[in-house]
């Protein structure tokens, strides 16, 4: 009988791209049963669904946690409680108790203390999709108390996991401080048999992704805005943040009508509705640590679906993209840095760009990523 493996995560795993990777390469390894938000993410894996909304019993324990400090929430156990307590953690909880898995997948650092009660430490992987002690990188009284109950996370919990992953080389290094070795496994997207489309007059830009304030996304608005160039700008926006994507919209109705808001479209179909565009824009300002080393599955998907770049100058995406040649880096953050870019554009460039992607969809492509998972995976089971 195949080993069975919990795949655990407190997101909606069926458009979680990344966790969605993991369900489709081990479905045929393992008996694999996933446990997170959202319906049943994949054929033939049973699925145990966790109720986002659930119910916290900390509303009043939270109010004490603002009130009593940072250390001494650490020293009369405040993080303990208030992780103890969260609703979702305890429905998940009760969802697999008197199960016993032999390995664990924990993507996170919320769900690695479920995981080790499902698996004992030696069977669990823990996959880190952020530097979760970055998360907040605020200097204010609320932020310092966010930043110190995500690193007793990390010290209570990712530290117990027999192996680890992150997203990007930078990550490696900040975890590195925590007494934790990981491996990047990068936010790289299934290869997709897409060819260049010819360039569109107007050249057409896209933004795919989630509307989250820090990622300041008004700024790309207002450089096409700007731009000399004949191009237009849609945003493909998942509503993370309610307020912040009518405000997106408020202001695409007061700049021209070449930057629109249009629905989000479900992973399954995201690469072939990018592949009518021209070129992805992703320009993300450092706002926290994660930010400034981010390698998001929005480059990557840009690829696959055969589209030039154009990002700022964040390290991670910016090593990737000179290595392999698909775009442009702006020169900083600013909507005058993006609009020059955008004023350098023809369809001879663009062109050249796609080509280029075609190019590189085959080594930036999914599989050598998942590779360091497998082997992850089947390390600890040949340990059981």
């Amino acid at each position: 009988m195949k080993p069975s493996l919990l795949i655990l995560s407190f997101s909606d795993i069926a458009n979680d791209a990344r966790v969605l990777k993991q369900v489709r390469e081990f479905s045929s390894r393992y008996r694999v049963t996933t446990c997170g938000f959202g319906q049943q993410p994949h054929p033939g894996v049973e699925h145990l669904e966790v109720d986002a909304g659930a119910p916290t019993h900390t509303n009043s324990l939270l109010r004490q946690l603002r009130e009593v400090g940072t250390i001494a929430a650490r020293v009369t156990g405040w993080h303990h409680r208030i992780y103890n307590d969260t609703g979702y953690v305890l429905q998940a909880r009760r969802m697999l108790r008197g199960r016993r898995f032999d390995l664990v997948l924990a993507n996170d650092v919320d769900t690695i203390d479920v995981g080790l009660r499902s698996a004992g430490p030696a069977g669990v992987h823990a996959d880190l999709h952020e530097f979760f002690p970055g998360l907040h990188s605020d200097s204010s009284r609320q932020g310092r108390k966010a930043t110190a109950y995500m690193e007793w996370l990390v010290r209570s919990f990712a530290t117990r996991a027999a192996s680890v992953t992150t997203v990007s080389q930078g990550i490696v290094e900040a975890y590195r401080e925590y007494g934790i070795s990981a491996q990047v496994v990068t936010n790289a997207s299934p290869r997709a048999d897409y060819t260049p489309g010819i360039v569109s007059s107007p050249i057409r830009l896209v933004h795919s992704g989630n509307a989250q304030p820090s990622r300041q996304l008004e700024i790309i608005m207002r450089a096409v805005s700007e731009s000399s160039a004949n191009v237009t700008l849609d945003l493909l926006l998942m509503p993370n943040d309610v307020l912040y994507l009518e405000q997106l919209s408020a202001l695409s109705m007061q700049l021209d009508s070449r930057v629109r808001i249009l629905e989000p479209v479900p992973q399954s179909e995201l690469i072939g509705v990018l592949n009518s565009y021209d070129v992805g824009v992703h320009v993300l300002p450092p706002t926290s640590f994660n930010n400034a080393n981010a390698l998001p599955n929005k480059f990557f998907d840009y690829v696959q679906a055969r589209l030039g770049l154009i990002i700022g100058p964040s390290v991670e995406m910016v090593r990737l993209l000179e290595e392999y040649g698909v775009g442009a880096v702006t020169r900083d953050f600013t909507v005058a840095a993006v609009r020059d870019v955008l004023d350098t554009l023809t369809p001879q460039l663009v062109t050249q760009w796609k080509q280029q992607s075609q190019v590189a969809s085959e080594p930036l492509g999914a599989d050598a990523q998942i590779a360091t998972w497998v082997a992850a995976i089947e390390n600890l089971e040949a340990k059981i």
